[in-house]
């Protein structure tokens, strides 16, 4: 040791273990010690005292810049994983193009108001809200570019499950479910107003969708909607009569999750049955079906138009399916902790490993390159579609406990379409399809929490 430290080094570190011993009543060990080091009477009270919480001090100096060092090597080993996962291109226009933005921490807002878990988010097609559904009965409404809270929505009598913007065009509505069995609709443009209950589910109702029509120049307005309930049935209503226009029935057990296709003509569904059904929305028929989880499903989505070529690409297609045709591809998130990447006829494509508990949400970037997902692991991950589904970023402190929904605001829409023409939320990259107009990707995303809090991730 001696050649490590310089004379006065050895002193000192001589002197603070004396006065260490003799502060902790060692007194044999600290006159041993002075003997042998022959330190005579030049080390006096006054002395040990000056020396005597050196050692402890330098001691926990030195654990604490050892968790510094390991806390600054993860993270620059997460920074060199990125790099290493982008391509020179992808770097280069990554600040600038939309396509390539993906979530980073911190996160611009945390939203914090509810009092109970939240469950599920949801932007408005055109404006700069956000609602927030909560197990604490009530859906809260929030400006995500300022970061404020709007207004809290009471109605539901139980905990609210899910919730979706949508509806007939220029009339956006706000469709709740909950364990009290019903849907509401909201009037987002008469301050919330409850305007319909649903009423026909036996059991809980977990999932909502606005189903989008398709129509040319106004592709994601519908005057339907899907819910997904533990009555182990799919319903589809419409919203201008609040009637149940048909009941698909086929899963053996709660339906947990459910997503429309861009234009409205597939419905992915899936549950504690652990298995995914695609249905043709107009016939109500089973169109396949997605078998390979080991436990429930517990999130599902499907892929929009700008992802086909790179999840053909992954299948070895060499001619990707045209961007009219929907319902191609879909994934599926499960409590077996893995994602799998599927095609339309229920082939199993991909399974995406990474996550440490149950996977909660699933979401397909609009640029087409990526497949986010959500998890119990508290964690956010960015899969790499065009790299074989290489998880190319993992943001570890998405939230401080499970995350439990995830959603990408919706583009803004240029060109010839009119300003009643909503996008519905969640079915990112679908004006793609509509010579009508061209969408840009907004990059924003909103997450919610076990935590109780909604978090807003924008560039």
């Amino acid at each position: 040791m001696s050649q490590l430290l310089t004379s006065r080094q050895a002193e000192e570190l001589h002197k603070s273990m004396i006065a260490y011993l003799t502060s902790t009543k060692l007194l044999n060990s600290a006159a041993a010690l002075r003997q042998e080091l022959a330190i005579g009477d030049t080390f006096d009270d006054a002395t040990s005292k000056k020396y005597e919480g050196l050692l402890e001090k330098k001691w926990t100096s030195v654990v604490r810049l050892q968790k510094k060092i390991m806390d600054l090597e993860s993270r620059n080993s997460s920074l060199q994983s990125e790099l290493d996962s982008a391509t020179p291109t992808s770097l280069s226009r990554r600040n600038q193009d939309p396509t390539s933005w993906l979530p980073r921490s911190p996160a611009r807002h945390t939203l914090q108001s509810h009092r109970n878990p939240i469950t599920s988010v949801a932007f408005h097609p055109i404006f700069s809200s956000l609602a927030s559904a909560s197990e604490d009965a009530t859906l809260k409404i929030w400006d995500w570019e300022l970061g404020e809270l709007e207004r809290t929505i009471k109605g539901h009598t139980k905990a609210v499950l899910d919730c979706d913007f949508g509806g007939p065009r220029g009339g956006t509505l706000l469709a709740s479910c909950s364990q009290d069995l019903t849907i509401k609709l909201w009037d987002p443009s008469d301050e919330y107003k409850n305007i319909r209950t649903l009423p026909g589910h036996d059991h809980s109702v977990s999932s909502v969708r606005f189903i989008p029509s398709g129509a040319a120049g106004s592709p994601s307005s519908g005057n339907l909607l899907v819910s997904a309930s533990r009555d182990k049935t799919l319903r589809i209503w419409d919203v201008t009569t609040g009637y149940c226009v048909k009941t698909l029935r086929g899963h053996s057990d709660w339906v947990r999750s459910v997503a429309p296709s861009f234009d409205g003509r597939w419905l992915l569904s899936a549950g504690n049955d652990q298995v995914a059904r695609l249905w043709d929305a107009s016939s109500g028929e089973v169109k396949a079906t997605f078998l390979g989880h080991e436990h429930v499903i517990e999130c599902c989505g499907l892929a929009p138009a700008a992802a086909y070529p790179h999840l053909a690409a992954l299948v070895g297609l060499k001619k990707a399916p045209p961007a009219s045709s929907s319902g191609e591809f879909l994934a599926t998130g499960s409590r077996d902790k893995s994602i799998k990447i599927w095609d339309s006829r229920g082939t199993l494509i991909k399974t995406l490993i990474g996550h440490d508990n149950w996977v909660r949400g699933v979401l397909f970037h609009p640029g087409g390159k990526y497949l986010l997902s959500i998890s119990d692991d508290k964690s956010i991950r960015c899969w790499d579609l065009s790299q074989e589904g290489k998880c190319v970023k993992t943001i570890d402190d998405a939230h401080s406990h499970f995350v439990s929904c995830i959603r990408w605001a919706p583009g803004v829409i240029k060109g010839p379409v009119a300003a009643g023409g909503d996008m519905t939320n969640g079915e990112v990259g679908k004006a793609k399809d509509d010579p009508g107009g061209k969408e840009s990707i907004r990059c924003v995303i909103a997450t919610g929490c076990v935590d109780m809090s909604v978090r807003v991730f924008a560039s």
